[in-house]
C-alpha cells in the first residue's frame, strides 16, 4: 500500500508574540508595561468612522456585501495619491493585509515557485510562501543597500524567481524604494518574466520622503493593502488586493471560494474614514514626534546604527555591542523595564539575532517613558561592555 506524501510545511513562530505574551503576564502580576512589540496604532479609528458604525449597526443587517462606495472611493484614492487609473473591478476587498497576500500568491504561482523578498523582511513573507509550499528566496540586504530590494540583485539572481514580493515603506526598516529604482525593479522583472506583489500598507506613513507606488511604473502588478496602518483600523479586519485586469476572474474565484467578503461593518466605517484627514494627519503628527524622540535618543544608549526609517512606525536597531540572541535579549529588556520590543530574528533568520526592532505607533508620553527606563538599562550595559 503506498503511502501518502506528508506536504505540511513547518512554520517558524512569530517570536514577538511570545514577546508580548510574557509582556501580558508580567502586566497581570502588576509591572507597568509599555508595548512597542507590534505595529499597531495606539489610535482608534477616527470620530467619523466610529460614528458611521454606530449609525450602520441599528440600520442595516449587514449580509455578504462588497461596498461599490468603497471601492469607488479606493479608486479615487490612486487617482489622488498616485495619478493612475484603476477599474473598481480591480479591487478586492478582504478581511486585512494578510488574506491580500494569500489570494495574491495563490493566483500567482504554484508549489515549488521561487518567490524572493528582501531580508530583513516581514516574518509572514517568509511563513505565508512556506505555508503554501512555495519556495522563499532571501536577498540579505544590509547598511549598504539601505535594507531594501535592488534592481541589481534582483538581475543577479539566476535562476529568475517567478515573483517578488516588495515592501515600501519596508517592516521592520522603514525603509522607501525611490521611484527610480522602483521603476528598474520593474524593468528587470519585465525583462525576466518575474511577477511583481507590492505590500503598499504603510504607504501615508511617511517622513518627508515620498512613497510611489508600483502601479506608477508597473500597471500588471498586484497590490496589497490595507485599513490597519495609516487608517488606523487594524482591529476592523479590512483591506484590499488589486490585481490587474486579467487577473480579475482568478481572484475573484478564490475570494469567494476561500475568503466571502469583510465585514460590512468595517467597510461603512473605512468608507467615512478614508475622508477623515484632521484625524489622519494628528495620527502623522504623533508618529514624527514619536520617531524625533527616539532617533534623539537612542544613539546616546549604543544604539547608534539604525535602518533610515523614511516610513512606518517602526526603529530597526542593531545590539550587537549587547547580544547576539534578539529574542533573549528583547525578554529581558521587558522583564527589567517594562518595554516590550520585538526581535530581529522575526525578519532576519540569518542575522536578526543582532537586531531589535522598536515601534512608535504609541502614544508620545509613551515614548518619553520608554526612553527614561531604557536609557539606564543600555547605559549599565555599556559600562559593563567597557570593564569587560
Amino acid at each position: 500500500m503506498a503511502t501518502a506524501l506528508h506536504m505540511t510545511a513547518k512554520i517558524d513562530p512569530f517570536q514577538a508574540i511570545a514577546v508580548s505574551g510574557l509582556a501580558h503576564r508580567l502586566k497581570a502580576e502588576g509591572q507597568s508595561i509599555i508595548h512597542m512589540e507590534f505595529g499597531q496604532p495606539s489610535t482608534g479609528a477616527p470620530a467619523a468612522a466610529i460614528a458611521e458604525a454606530h449609525r450602520v449597526l441599528d440600520a442595516d443587517p449587514m449580509g455578504y456585501w462588497e461596498s461599490p462606495a468603497l471601492k469607488a472611493r479606493i479608486v479615487r484614492h490612486y487617482a489622488d495619491w498616485y495619478g493612475v487609473t484603476v477599474n473598481p473591478a480591480q479591487i478586492l476587498l478582504t478581511c486585512g493585509a494578510s488574506p491580500a497576500l494569500v489570494l495574491a500568491l495563490n493566483m500567482s504561482f504554484a508549489p515549488g515557485d521561487r518567490v524572493a523578498f528582501a531580508r530583513p523582511g516581514y516574518v509572514a513573507y517568509r511563513n505565508t510562501l512556506k505555508a503554501l509550499h512555495m519556495v522563499p528566496v532571501e536577498l540579505g540586504c544590509g547598511e549598504a543597500e539601505r535594507y531594501q530590494m535592488s534592481a541589481q540583485a534582483l538581475a543577479a539572481l539566476d535562476p529568475a524567481p517567478k515573483g517578488v514580493i516588495l515592501a515600501s515603506p519596508a517592516n521592520p526598516t522603514g525603509t522607501i524604494i525611490p521611484r527610480e529604482e522602483l521603476a528598474a525593479i520593474a524593468e528587470v522583472c519585465r525583462r525576466r518574466g518575474i511577477t511583481i506583489i507590492s505590500d503598499e500598507i504603510y504607504h501615508g506613513i511617511t517622513y518627508g520622503t515620498r512613497t510611489p507606488s508600483i502601479l506608477e511604473v508597473e500597471p500588471q502588478a498586484l497590490v496589497v493593502n490595507s485599513f490597519s496602518k495609516y487608517w488606523s483600523m487594524a482591529g476592523w479586519r479590512l483591506g484590499w488586493l488589486l490585481v490587474p485586469e486579467s487577473g480579475i476572474d482568478a481572484a475573484r474565484a478564490r475570494m469567494g471560494n476561500l475568503f466571502l467578503t469583510p465585514p460590512s461593518l468595517a467597510q461603512h466605517a473605512a468608507t467615512v474614514a478614508m475622508d477623515c484627514t484632521a484625524d489622519l494627519q494628528a495620527n502623522l503628527d504623533t508618529y514624527a514626534r514619536n520617531r524625533d524622540l527616539l532617533l534623539a535618543a537612542l544613539p546616546g544608549m549604543g544604539l547608534g546604527r539604525i535602518a533610515p526609517p523614511d516610513g512606518a512606525f517602526y526603529i530597526y536597531a542593531d545590539v550587537s555591542d549587547f547580544t547576539d540572541n534578539s529574542l533573549e535579549f528583547c525578554q529581558q529588556l521587558l522583564r527589567d523595564t517594562g518595554v516590550a520590543t520585538a526581535p530581529g530574528v522575526d525578519f532576519d533568520p540569518i542575522d536578526g539575532n543582532r537586531f531589535l526592532r522598536i515601534s512608535f505607533a504609541v502614544s508620545t508620553p509613551e515614548v518619553e517613558e520608554a526612553i527614561r527606563r531604557i536609557g539606564p538599562w543600555f547605559a549599565a550595559r555599556n559600562r559593563g561592555s567597557r570593564e569587560a
